[in-house]
């Protein structure tokens, strides 16, 4: 690849790029308020409901009439119950148990270098020298802003739940290949949707029993932002990003996640960082920089946001 087909690659779209990054940072704030108002399984129960009703006329008027085969239609199944209910399960767990905001930003900001790591390690392709160091540096970061007192980030249940997380990213991504091209990216983002409610009602009725909502109001905000900003405008510019920057668009961009998340953490829930977590953000902010700019991850706009 030459100099200028590189550039060209990479050239990410301003607008879009720093709306994506509002928007997808302002997720790891809505998840925590809304996990505080509404027990988790329940507010997502709540989240892909709407999501899945709003999503439905925009795919309806912008691509027409739901066509796919039934093996796409098991697919899109599968990848929406990992890329959903799983992922968000198991992250709104770890922010039911102190998980904060932009520790789990930090996390989820790894999955476009854990993505090519583990797609060098089964699917052999190629993997960049400079993204094994960025994801190394990514790790040392995290461990850094958890410090000494793991207990302080809601302990090793939370960590591992967010770890585990993480990992339902980076693996849904690598299952996005599995998905034929041709399954329109809307559609399949609402029947994503639709497909994670009955498990997430399932374990919301079974676990939380039917008074889970503890603050309507905070929690109606909630549920409305994470369905209407994060997963339908989310999408739409997942869309525009790849569209107008390429695949790798949206991957190149993560590293400014936790940083964002940062600010809004501060703003909305008034969470502060000490001089060890500020390094610790930095050096896995730099590394996942680094790694995600060495070679474009291969984020889609079929993939689901937070």
């Amino acid at each position: 690849m030459t100099a200028t087909s590189r550039e060209t690659e990479l050239r990410v779209p301003l607008l879009p790029a720093a709306a994506f990054v509002v928007v997808w940072s302002s997720g790891y704030i809505a998840g925590p308020a809304g996990v505080d108002a509404i027990d988790p399984f329940t507010v997502l129960t709540l989240r892909f409901v709407v999501a899945a009703l709003m999503l439905w006329p925009v795919a309806r008027v912008l691509r027409g009439p739901l066509r796919i085969t039934r093996e796409d239609l098991v697919r899109v199944t599968v990848s929406g119950l990992l890329f959903n209910a799983l992922l968000f399960g198991l992250m709104y767990l770890a922010f039911e148990r102190g998980l904060t905001a932009t520790l789990g930003s930090l996390l989820h900001s790894l999955s476009p270098v854990l993505t090519a790591v583990l797609a060098g390690v089964f699917l052999h392709e190629r993997l960049a020298r400079w993204q094994v160091i960025g994801f190394a540096a990514g790790v040392g970061g995290v461990v850094l802003v958890l410090g000494p007192d793991v207990s302080e980030a809601g302990g090793v249940l939370a960590m591992l739940l967010g770890v585990a997380s993480l990992l339902c990213l980076s693996l849904g991504t690598l299952g996005q290949r599995w998905i034929s091209p041709h399954t329109d990216p809307i559609w399949s983002a609402t029947l994503q949707c639709a497909v994670s409610v009955p498990p997430l009602a399932v374990l919301a009725l079974t676990i939380e029993g039917v008074h889970g909502v503890h603050h309507p109001v905070q929690g109606t905000i909630a549920v409305l932002w994470l369905a209407g900003v994060n997963s339908v405008l989310g999408l739409l510019l997942i869309g525009t990003l790849v569209r107008r920057g390429g695949a790798g668009a949206s991957a190149s961009v993560f590293f400014l996640m936790p940083p964002v998340t940062a600010v809004m953490a501060f703003v909305c829930l008034g969470d502060t960082l000490g001089v060890r977590e500020l390094v610790g953000l930095a050096v896995s902010v730099a590394g996942v920089a680094v790694a995600t700019r060495a070679r474009p991850g291969p984020l889609t706009e079929g993939e689901a946001v937070a």
